[in-house]
């Protein structure tokens, strides 16, 4: 962190008052400030042998005298698939992460237009896997217009329980194929 914003962090305790030495990853330009330190820091290796995406790295080498120096601990080696960005990743394909299918699946139906932008924030991670999701959404989308009335009928339930069920068949992206025909 830059010495002059340091006393922008101030926060007074019984014990004192304090300040933050370093950034905090929940500070607003934390991520950003991070990614462009990566990207500084590895600039020649960026998308040959590093890919960074804010705090996520993945690193790879063809010979063993140019592989990095990392904590075991924290990381997966010769993984088939793994986690990344929020999503199950593997050579053939992307899926959802199902434990954040589970719970959108868990959520009861929303009663207050706070929480229908609730569910319809958590729908934005898995627009990629249903196609054509914001018309399918649209009677549920229809409660946060202003001039509309915001009552939850049996359109918008049947548009609830429909996309909780398509998450219960764990949707997948593949890559295109060159010989696929269409």
């Amino acid at each position: 962190m830059h010495p002059e914003d340091m006393e922008k962090t101030t926060f007074i305790t019984m014990e004192g008052t304090f300040f933050y030495k370093v950034m905090l990853f929940w500070l607003k330009n934390a991520r950003v400030t991070y990614q462009k330190a990566m990207v500084t820091l590895f600039h020649d290796m960026m998308n040959k042998e590093i890919e960074v995406y804010v705090d996520d790295m993945i690193a790879k080498s063809r010979i063993e005298k140019e592989h990095l120096k990392l904590n075991p601990a924290k990381c997966i080696f010769e993984a088939t698939s793994g986690k990344l960005l929020r999503f199950v990743v593997s050579k053939k394909r992307i899926g959802i992460d199902l434990d954040k299918a589970k719970a959108i699946q868990e959520l009861p139906p929303p009663c207050t237009q706070k929480e229908v932008r609730v569910f319809l924030g958590r729908l934005s991670y898995i627009a990629w896997f249903i196609s054509q999701l914001i018309e399918k959404l649209d009677p549920i989308f229809h409660l946060l217009k202003k001039h509309s009335p915001s009552v939850w009928d049996e359109e918008c339930q049947k548009t609830f329980d429909k996309v909780k069920h398509y998450l219960s068949n764990a949707p997948v992206l593949i890559p295109l194929s060159p010989d696929c025909t269409w």
